[in-house]
């Protein structure tokens, strides 16, 4: 997996290698608004992810997801980690959690 050193850098990246919707939390799917798109859980994996941990502001916490549809859409999807702003099913959140590395 590769590093980058903010979150700018990540998207810009992925959006080059072909990452190009934007994905946002619904209470039970993904979204990508431009497409008008839904995906449950079971219809996407989470191909790569990056954590973002603000040095100052733990508001600054961020985790970027590169998206992968089952039938091939790929976009990116940046949240908060660790706090979910939004009322979120259990199966999303298990979606959505990412483990470090060991």
């Amino acid at each position: 997996m590769k590093s980058y050193d903010t979150v700018t850098e990540a998207m810009a990246d992925l959006k080059a290698r072909g990452y190009n919707l934007d994905f946002n939390l619904k209470e039970t799917q993904i979204e990508c608004s431009t497409i008008g798109r839904k995906l449950s859980p079971n219809e996407f994996d989470i191909t790569e992810f990056y954590r973002f941990e603000g040095n100052t502001d733990p508001g600054d916490e961020m985790v970027v997801y590169a998206i992968e549809s089952k039938d091939g859409l790929k976009g990116v999807l940046v949240n908060a980690f660790g706090v979910y702003s939004n009322t979120i099913s259990n199966e999303l959140i298990a979606k959505l959690t990412v483990q470090h590395p060991t």
